[in-house]
């Protein structure tokens, strides 16, 4: 049984930092592509970053290039994702996702399996 389980989200002032992480489990964990994803009230759900298999290629979204840095560590079957210099847009639930395949995908079709999300919430 997939499970994915997100870990590190809460309240921060604009400008701080937050480290989310997703411990999984019941798949071979390096075989897979990895993403997050966010979804803000109101608002659809949106790729945030996404990383191949052996963390080679990664891909984000344009709003956050430059302050978030998706990466993975593969003997603990984590996925992380560092998010600094964070702003009140940014506030948000954060969904983990594992690919259908290997790759750094970006829709969230491309995502078969979800975790339930951390809240971020960012303060001005």
């Amino acid at each position: 049984q997939v499970q994915l389980v997100e870990s590190g989200g809460g309240l921060v002032q604009a400008g701080g930092s937050l480290r989310l992480a997703c411990g999984t489990s019941g798949f071979t964990f390096h075989l897979y592509g990895m993403g997050w994803f966010r979804q803000a009230p109101g608002k659809e759900r949106t790729h945030v970053a996404a990383i191949n298999w052996n963390g080679v290629y990664k891909n984000y979204a344009d709003s956050v290039k430059g302050r978030f840095i998706i990466f993975r560590d593969n003997a603990k079957n984590t996925v992380y994702l560092q998010m600094n210099n964070l702003s009140p847009e940014d506030t948000a639930v954060y969904y983990c996702a594992r690919s259908r395949g290997d790759g750094a995908d970006y829709t969230a079709a491309d995502f078969s399996s979800w975790g339930q999300g951390t809240q971020v919430t960012v303060s001005s």
